[in-house]
């Protein structure tokens, strides 16, 4: 509750007292003089309610009960209800704002919490686990969504779900390349969205490969993410296709050393780092190799297409703009953004080519 006026902490405390004794709450009071009261409610069987009342007017109630049932539900609604009443009762049209929240379900079978990319957390519609497996790398979960398919997620980062075709579209060109007869080169990407997506438009030869790879990443993919891969990674090589499951910094090397050169070259690895603090150097050095690397072997007339990160996060954008400055060679780059389904979030895509030099 949000108040017009300053909070008398008293008159709140025993204006709603009688609600939670009618529960059989047992209370608990600790007055600070000039910061108002706490109150703790216990009830027999483990549910609790802390009453916190600020004197400049902010009164907020947090309610946990141990009741999963639609019984336990209803009498937490009732208590809440009952609250509001008498908090209107008491201030008579001097309450500002009345927000209540959906309740949070801790510890349960299924975790349906997940944080954005700028710190946002955003309950999932998730109703099973589909896959949960750790790996030597990682720990990979597939869970399924009922608005956006199953979704893989990587050590707690939602990855890609079957609903994210927008970001696949995005981090390949957004339909504006012909990729028919073309050399491509995919660094990351073991859900296999991009290859398969890339398959289907007739390339020469499509290579993909990441730094640890990880089998069990795919293994989970090509059993339960099918309508993002396909069949693609039933078998590592195709007609045109081939999965290297080895690290992506020594194959960029070899290539670069026999000369080996793509059309187009897709960084599906890690996105750009959130924090900017020291301790994140070597992510950025990681990304500013992968970036040299890939110049050596990309055609002159060529382009890299890579993730960035959530549009909020500017000052990591930035950051990575930065970096495309201090490559061996001179870049040029545009930018687009793109809502990808799963992310619940903007998503910032770069479009990366040598800067052509006149003669």
């Amino acid at each position: 509750f949000s108040l017009n006026l300053a909070a008398d902490c008293n008159a709140v405390l025993k204006a709603l007292q009688p609600v939670f004794q009618e529960q059989g709450m047992t209370e608990t009071v600790h007055n600070w003089e000039d910061h108002g009261y706490l109150v703790t409610y216990i009830k027999k069987n483990g549910s609790f309610a802390n009453l916190r009342i600020h004197p400049h007017g902010l009164v907020l109630v947090d309610l946990q009960s141990y009741n999963d049932d639609m019984k336990g539900r209803e009498e937490v609604d009732q208590l809440l209800n009952k609250v509001e009443e008498r908090m209107k009762e008491l201030f008579d049209g001097n309450i500002k704002r009345v927000k209540r929240l959906p309740a949070i379900l801790r510890g349960g079978v299924i975790d349906r919490y997940w944080p954005t990319a700028d710190g946002r957390l955003v309950e999932y519609d998730i109703d099973e686990v589909v896959y949960d497996e750790d790996s030597p790398f990682q720990n990979i979960k597939i869970l399924h969504s009922k608005q956006f398919g199953n979704i893989l997620i990587l050590s707690g980062d939602v990855n890609l779900a079957e609903s994210d075709l927008a970001y696949t579209q995005a981090i390949m060109g957004s339909g504006k390349e012909d990729y028919t007869g073309k050399e491509v080169l995919i660094l990351g990407g073991g859900d296999g969205g991009i290859l398969y997506e890339i398959v289907k438009l007739k390339p020469k030869m499509v290579t993909m490969v990441a730094s640890n790879i990880d089998q069990m990443v795919i293994d989970g993919c090509k059993k339960h993410m099918r309508k993002t891969c396909g069949d693609v990674l039933d078998n590592l090589k195709g007609e045109c296709y081939q999965v290297l499951i080895e690290d992506c910094i020594p194959v960029l090397k070899r290539y670069a050393k026999e000369g080996r050169m793509f059309d187009y070259v897709i960084n599906d690895l890690t996105a750009v780092p959130i924090s900017t603090s020291p301790e994140e150097d070597s992510t950025w050095e990681f990304l500013r190799l992968i970036l040299d690397l890939s110049m050596k072997v990309l055609k002159q007339d060529g382009k890299y297409f890579t993730q960035g990160n959530c549009i909020n996060l500017t000052d990591a954008l930035t950051l990575y703009e930065e970096q495309l400055s201090r490559l061996y060679c001179p870049v040029e780059f545009s930018k687009e953004t793109v809502c990808v389904p799963s992310y619940m979030e903007l998503w910032v895509f770069y479009t990366i080519w040598k800067k052509q030099t006149g003669i």
